[in-house]
């Protein structure tokens, strides 16, 4: 949300710089992203001065070119060359002197220099209007009266004044503060200020000659409906102060009715709008809902199909605009409208972000109405907006106010307790300055006692219902920054469970953190098309967009977008991991299962002077995942090939019929889903299922071996489709004393081996713990496993 330094002072008077106020702001909770000096004109007409046309005659050269001498109140006069055709000797203009940059309407910035055209020297450029940004008009160079002194700056002649923008990240809580007079409200409350609100009192009806019946079908999806007429008004462009406030928080001016109801909007937080009331058929307004399917073309110029759920402002006829929403085609203001029915309404906030979802669009009317406008302001922004356009369109209140309001929204009846919120903010802080806080925050204090307040939260602080809201919005004026953090600690003993889930996470994670790998966080909204099981996905009733419509079934495809944004960014090595949940419907029941994503692409190891960068395979992977099994003490369990639609190639760590751990590569299919062309390698870990392990772990704490191990090798022949894993199988139900350990060093497959046979070269660490292993010891185990590998595995023992 964009805030004007400059406007927000036209309701509290303060001298706070901007950089204060920033902090203020950011400290009472409506943070501030970014702050940044603004001119309502690009470049703020730097470098331009006001000149005097001493001399003008024809170039010599060039015929629609003539030579000038402009005096622009320095120590020498300029010789100008200057193709606009009023150009005239005696004149006043705007002179871009050399080394000044010129912002004009349309085209790039340019930088003017000393030059020769067509052999005259040029010293400068007498600049149009709209080769400044003061306006459209090319048909001349900005001619200025007789008495304009010469030498000021062009900025100081047109009264052009910096202003700076504060761009607030507004959370979803704060409807209140949705507008400059909401910013305004706290910092008043902050600075124990008044707020200056604008004067509506020289409203008055002229006439009742433009009479335009109201009837409001459905109470439940607006609440309230306020409207008046105004005849006689003549659209045209908006006086410049209008333009500039509006070009400094980034939108467009279109007319001047318009403009009024976009700054009345931003001004008040209200959205208003404006329609030719001549093409209200039969001055009449309907707020109703239409049939199913009701064509309906709005002011972008496309036809939508209205939803029976969907509150329409209608006239006898047909539908003129989506309330709260979006106007239509046909009942917009236009050049040729001389009378305006004004409407300022209090939509529902559900039915307004329903229809703004069912259709997709997104105006500074909905933004407000979903999160709650104050239905109590109605009729003030209505005067506000009709004695604007009056000061600047001419015309005259042609009806009295209508207002449809069958059933008033009550202030919200609030009780707290001073020790309630001393307790819940942590801090001894005084009844009075409590009260003083409430009461500066425009909340009313109805009854005081000497534990608590009644209070009466008037309808604009849409979210403040319950003590604990109030509380909040103590702490917010008070200071987060003021509560010291206590000298005294409580503690208590507790009797966990084991595993400790949260402990057991954090090894898991320092350790792979350690290891270089970066810890992200998904969103759990995703797209529907990345459901791999459409009946078990978990829509969303009211999505933000269609591409955060279902919970997610698998952590992997949100991790690939961020895969791909490093990529993009030209960060191309990838060491991730996640922990999350995926969520399921699973016989019409919700199911949330924890799981641990691991994810490699890009390089191992990144190229330096000594070594080439090395690309991930699948083998960097397996030995995160057996890092990650072999810290949680897991040594138990089978392992196979896998085959399905979520890998190219994989293996699977499982107990019984459980998987512990699913990885390999990911497929293409999943790959091109978010836009990826490189090698993307990933671990699925069923994180209940290993907790489950772990908790029937038992800690046996060993003496460190006295005696030394002792490392034999053998080469074998055996079938391609015999595995590591089958030999390491062989061998320890060969010898589950002395063998610790079973390692392959070498895997070799190639025309140099028969058909259909490849060799594994693998090591074997023997270990006695009571005593040193004899030749003979070790000799008779290794004839053991020998003996069972060629029975078993059908190996050959190469010599």
């Amino acid at each position: 949300m964009k805030i004007s330094y400059n406007w927000l002072k036209q309701f509290i008077q303060t001298d706070k710089t901007p950089q204060e106020l920033s902090l203020i702001l950011t400290n009472i909770g409506l943070e501030v992203e970014s702050l940044e000096t603004v001119q309502p004109v690009a470049g703020g007409l730097a470098g331009l001065v006001i000149g005097h046309v001493l001399t003008c005659v024809q170039h010599p050269n060039a015929d629609r070119l003539r030579v000038t001498t402009v005096d622009v109140g320095g120590p020498d006069i300029l010789q100008i060359v200057c193709g606009a055709p009023n150009v005239a000797q005696g004149q006043k203009v705007v002179v871009a002197t050399v080394g000044t940059t010129v912002y004009p309407n349309e085209g790039e910035p340019f930088k003017i220099n000393k030059s020769k055209i067509r052999g005259e020297v040029s010293e400068g450029m007498i600049c149009a209007e709209d080769e400044i940004g003061l306006g459209v008009s090319h048909d001349g160079i900005l001619v200025l009266p007789a008495d304009t002194a010469i030498g000021i700056s062009a900025k100081e002649y047109f009264k052009l004044e910096d202003d700076y923008l504060f761009e607030i990240g507004l959370t979803p809580n704060r409807a209140d503060a949705a507008s400059h007079l909401g910013v305004a409200r706290d910092l008043a409350a902050y600075l124990r200020k008044s707020i200056q609100m604008p004067d509506v009192s020289g409203f008055k009806t002229n006439n009742e000659n433009l009479k335009i019946e109201v009837k409001v079908e459905d109470t439940s999806a607006c609440p309230r409906y306020s409207s008046v007429t105004i005849s006689g008004v003549t659209v045209k462009a908006s006086p410049d102060w209008l333009q500039d406030k509006l070009k400094v928080i980034g939108i467009r001016p279109i007319n001047n009715i318009v403009d009024i109801t976009n700054y009345v909007l931003h001004d008040l937080g209200l959205p208003l709008h404006a329609f030719d009331a001549d093409q209200i058929k039969g001055a009449k307004v309907f707020v109703k809902k239409c049939a199913e399917g009701t064509p309906f073309v709005t002011l972008d110029g496309v036809e939508r199909k209205l939803s029976a759920e969907d509150l329409m402002i209608c006239n006898a006829e047909e539908p003129m605009c989506i309330a709260g929403v979006f106007g239509g085609k046909t009942s917009g203001i236009t050049d040729a409208t001389k009378n305006v029915f004004l409407e300022s309404a209090y939509f529902d906030s559900v039915s307004v972000r329903k229809t703004s979802k069912r259709h997709g669009l997104k105006t500074d009317a909905s933004f407000r109405y979903e999160r709650g406008a104050d239905p109590e302001i109605t009729t003030f922004a209505l005067k506000r907006t009709a004695l604007l356009i009056q000061e600047l369109a001419g015309g005259e209140i042609a009806s009295s106010v209508s207002d449809v309001y069958a059933n008033p929204i009550k202030p919200f009846d609030v009780e707290v307790s001073y020790q309630n919120i001393n307790k819940l903010i942590g801090a001894n802080i005084p009844d009075a300055e409590i009260k003083d806080i409430i009461t500066a925050l425009g909340i009313e204090v109805a009854k005081e006692t000497t534990e608590g307040l009644e209070l009466k939260v008037p309808s604009f602080k849409v979210d403040v219902t319950r003590e604990c809201d109030v509380t909040e919005e103590v702490l917010r004026i008070y200071g987060y920054n003021n509560i010291e953090i206590p000298s005294k600690i409580n503690a208590s003993l507790s009797y966990g469970t084991k595993p400790d889930k949260e402990q057991t996470q954090h090894v898991i994670a320092d350790m792979l953190t350690a290891n270089g790998f970066l810890e992200i966080w998904c969103n759990s909204l995703t797209k529907g098309a990345y459901s791999k099981v459409p009946e078990e996905a978990v829509q969303i009733l009211n999505p933000l967009s269609s591409d955060l419509n279902v919970m997610r079934q698998e952590l992997l495809l949100p991790a690939l977008e961020s895969v791909a944004y490093n990529l993009n960014r030209k960060t191309a090595d990838i060491k991730f991991y996640e922990f999350g949940k995926t969520y399921h419907l699973i016989n019409e029941k919700y199911v949330e299962r924890p799981r641990l994503l691991i994810v490699l692409s890009g390089s191992n190891q990144s190229e330096q002077w000594n070594h080439k960068a090395s690309p991930v395979s699948f083998y960097n992977l397996k030995a995160a995942v057996d890092a990650v099994i072999g810290r949680l003490g897991i040594t138990n369990y089978q392992t196979e090939e896998v085959k399905n639609e979520s890998f190219a190639f994989g293996l699977k760590y499982f107990r019984g019929d459980k998987a512990i751990v699913t990885f390999g590569a990911a497929t293409a299919a999943d790959k091109k889903k978010a836009d990826i062309d490189k090698d993307v390698y990933y671990a699925d870990f069923d994180w209940a299922q290993l907790l489950d392990i772990i908790k029937r772990n038992k800690i046996i704490n060993k003496e460190v071996p006295k005696y030394p191990s002792v490392r034999r090798d053998l080469s074998m022949l055996v079938d391609t489709n015999v595995t590591f894993d089958d030999l390491k199988t062989i061998a320890f139900k060969t010898e589950r004393k002395l063998i610790k350990n079973v390692q392959v060093f070498d895997v070799y497959v190639g025309d140099k081996l028969p058909a259909g046979k490849k060799s594994y070269a693998l090591n074997f660490t023997l270990q006695d713990e009571e005593q040193t292993l004899t030749d003979k010891q070790i000799d008779s185990v290794m004839q053991k496993i020998i003996s069972n590998l060629a029975q078993t595995a059908k190996a050959e023992i190469r010599k």
